[in-house]
């Protein structure tokens, strides 16, 4: 029997992207897509004829049938629906998307490649760009020495569907934005997973999807290209959704899919400074489609 899913906040960008995948798994039902915005619209799936609309949420909703909750909603918003699910459903496993359980002991978070356990039934979703930085850094974090620097070009969908300077169309035109340049969120759950401190600047420009990342690290010892491509190809071999190639990985090339490309390896002269790239899709690697492997 599939398992019944409910969705906190379908009507998001990222909300959108987990119907289609739940839709169309086949061991996973939608059970409702919760949206007070839109509540008792109809859920359109590819211009198919919907099955199912918006249910409203409200403090009166129940979630006692479903076996997995995913919370697809804004920083500072999921806490509150996680304890009330919790009390309602204890045997429901629920898997929060936004940022507030990263730092939580009591939640088990998840980079699927990289997670060695099994965690309980509260689930904690990277964010999109803090998954790029730790599927390229894990490979080699017991090489660096230094500083870990990390710069990173998302589509506009990263700043989500509500109107902002990030998502402004006639700001973004022929135009790309930097934005929190340190202690970026995603910075500091990094430097606490990886346990080990990086500097990223993060910037959007006027596309819709999709993240490239380029980071540069200070080696302990010499490498070399063949040597550091082997060391990719050997952590990743077993991890179908991650791709290791020798050029430029670009945005393109991942887009719609759930897959991180990893590639673009340089040594400078002296090989003991690296510098690498990875794109993914922050809908998808970044959010939907890793919430369905976790």
């Amino acid at each position: 029997m599939p398992k019944k899913i409910s969705i906190i906040g379908g009507r998001g960008f990222t909300g959108q992207e987990l119907i289609k995948l739940i839709d169309s798994h086949p061991q996973f039902e939608l059970a409702q897509a919760f949206s007070s915005s839109v509540a008792g619209k109809e859920i359109m799936i590819d211009e198919r004829k919907p099955e199912k609309t918006y249910a409203l949420l409200d403090e009166n909703t129940e979630f006692v049938e479903e076996d997995v909750i995913v919370l697809a909603l804004p920083n500072n918003e999921a806490a509150k629906w996680a304890d009330k699910i919790s009390k309602q459903n204890s045997e429901a496993i629920i898997l929060d998307l936004s940022a507030d359980h990263r730092f939580d002991g009591e939640w088990h978070y998840s980079v699927p490649e990289l997670t060695k356990t099994i965690g309980g039934n509260k689930i904690s979703n990277p964010g999109c760009y803090a998954t790029a930085m730790q599927l390229m850094l894990a490979p080699i974090n017991y090489m660096i020495d230094g500083e870990v620097n990390f710069f990173g070009i998302s589509g506009y969908s990263g700043a989500g569907a509500t109107p902002n300077d990030r998502n402004d169309p006639d700001k973004l035109k022929n135009n790309i934005i930097p934005y929190s340049l340190n202690n970026h969120i995603h910075e500091r759950e990094v430097s606490f997973h990886m346990q080990r401190e990086i500097n990223f600047m993060p910037h959007v420009a006027n596309f819709f999807r999709g993240i490239l990342i380029t980071g540069n690290f200070s080696l302990k010892s010499q490498c070399s290209l063949q040597e550091t491509r082997n060391i990719f190809d050997d952590f990743y071999d077993k991890h179908s959704f991650i791709v290791i190639k020798e050029e430029f990985p670009s945005i393109l090339e991942v887009i719609n899919t759930p897959n991180a490309m990893i590639g673009g390896f340089n040594i400078d002269e002296s090989k003991k400074r690296l510098s690498f790239c990875c794109s993914i899709d922050n809908l998808l690697k970044g959010a939907a489609s890793q919430a369905i492997q976790n």
